[in-house]
């Protein structure tokens, strides 16, 4: 395997995302909200296996919907991107 593909940082720490009981009725706002964190910091994987849910995964998108409203109305143009990527995976 070329050594291009081969990550030696192994100084990074693993993300960490603060997440609520999985039966909270706000774990999949918390849940969509650490997908696009997780895809900011380019690390989508960490944020699919803390919190069960894949990119793209269709039970989000009432919560993506109002990630992306609320980043239109804020201005946060890198939010709403990624929503909008998020959005397009669910296709």
């Amino acid at each position: 395997m070329s050594r291009a593909f081969i990550k030696e940082d192994h100084d990074e720490p693993t993300p960490t995302y603060q997440l609520p009981d999985p039966e909270s009725p706000y774990y999949k706002e918390a849940a969509a909200w650490a997908l696009i964190q997780g895809a900011d910091q380019g690390d989508s994987r960490s944020a699919e296996l803390a919190t069960s849910y894949r990119w793209g995964d269709p039970t989000l998108v009432p919560c993506v919907l109002s990630i992306l409203k609320e980043a239109e109305t804020s201005g946060e143009n890198r939010v709403a991107q990624l929503a909008r990527r998020f959005l397009k995976a669910t296709r």
